[in-house]
């Protein structure tokens, strides 16, 4: 999910200029919170809280407030490149953390994370309004679940109305010749929906028979790109970015969760998205969030953590970073419910079979798809 000028479809590039920012309550906060920060020196009386994340996150000023205001902490920011590489800074880092609190490490690197020993265990309060099948870590509260987000095919609706041709449906339709030269994927070696879509692919085929789909989909004339921007904003005729560039390819991967953004950021806001999703090639991606170890204000960091999964900050989520709250009874916006895809059974590997596997995957995929 990215921004734009014209359109903010995922969060990939979202406020990427920012780089960081301080959201305190009632305006620029207090001296004393401008000067205290989550350096060695502010220790757990610091007013400031320090979350480390991806370039990809986004709070509304008023939810962040409120935590300022309930608390008696600042929220300071730190948006540190994307998924992975945020996470290779603060294992690089470790035990002297950036800051207190990381948000943004997903299924796919978790194990990566908890065997580097990033976390100090905190079990958060609310998470008994969270579903266990999302709490991977439930034993030992290292890391606390925070939204989940489906990684699928998305389609040009016109695109297909125009040919008389039914769109794909599932990863089976997408190696059919009547869909040949019209998939463009992100690579997997360097993005996070890449990833995620090359594990879609181990999920339905096994461990072994992947490597054949592949093949497949390669001699079904399937465009590699580095990553989500490019693919979306500038290969995919859906988007609004792509009908600009004159984009060629009807199909992308994206999120369940891309329709109602072009909805929401169209002038006029059309009745109908023009996009649509496959949700037979849907893989799930569940995002956490964890005590740094070495945290210079931990108290901050363990009331940070209790306010990510509160009812104000799961409502604000889907229409800043267009993700699924992870808390019963969240309430959604209507934008989201009647734009987006519903994925009743989204694909899904176990974090340590991704642990296991994850490199050699990935590197028999990059010689099977792109050299």
């Amino acid at each position: 999910m990215s921004v734009s000028t014209t359109k903010r479809i995922t969060v990939t590039a979202l406020a990427a200029a920012l780089g960081v920012t301080t959201l305190a309550a009632c305006g620029g906060g207090s001296d004393e919170s401008k000067e205290s920060g989550s350096g060695s020196s502010g220790g757990s009386a610091s007013k400031t809280v320090t979350l480390v994340t991806h370039q990809s996150f986004a709070a509304s000023d008023t939810v962040l407030k409120r935590f300022t205001q309930e608390t008696g902490y600042t929220v300071k920011v730190l948006k540190s490149g994307d998924a992975g590489t945020a996470l290779n800074k603060e294992i690089l880092t470790k035990g002297s953390p950036q800051g207190d609190v990381f948000f943004g490490v997903d299924n796919t690197l978790l194990s990566r994370a908890l065997d580097n020993g990033l976390f100090t265990p905190y079990e958060a309060k609310g998470l008994d309004r969270v579903s266990d099948a999302v709490q991977l870590d439930r034993e030992k509260h290292r890391v606390t679940p925070v939204d989940t987000g489906d990684v699928c095919v998305n389609y040009d609706k016109k695109f297909f109305a125009d040919k008389k041709l039914a769109p794909p449906k599932t990863f089976d339709d997408l190696i059919k010749p009547e869909y040949k030269n019209q998939l463009v994927v992100e690579n997997a070696a360097t993005s996070s929906p890449g990833l995620g879509f090359l594990l879609g692919t181990v999920a339905e085929y096994g461990e072994t028979d992947w490597q054949d789909y592949w093949k497949k989909l390669k001699d079904n004339g399937v465009k590699v790109v580095d990553g989500w921007e490019q693919a979306y904003n500038e290969e995919f005729s859906g988007s609004a970015g792509g009908k600009k560039a004159k984009a060629d390819r009807p199909l992308v991967v994206s999120y369940a969760s891309s329709p109602p953004v072009e909805v929401l950021y169209s002038e006029p806001q059309p009745t109908q998205a023009p996009t649509g999703v496959a949700t037979g090639t849907c893989f799930r991606q569940i995002e956490f969030a964890g005590l740094l170890k070495g945290a210079a204000n931990d108290k901050g960091g363990k009331a940070l953590l209790d306010f990510l999964v509160s009812p104000a900050f799961q409502e604000d989520m889907p229409l800043k970073m267009f993700v699924n709250p992870v808390i019963e009874g969240a309430k959604l916006p209507k934008l989201f419910t009647d734009f987006g895809a519903v994925v009743g059974t989204p694909k899904t590997v176990t974090p340590e079979k991704i642990s296991r596997n994850r490199e050699q995957w990935v590197q028999t995929w990059s010689s099977l798809v792109v050299k």
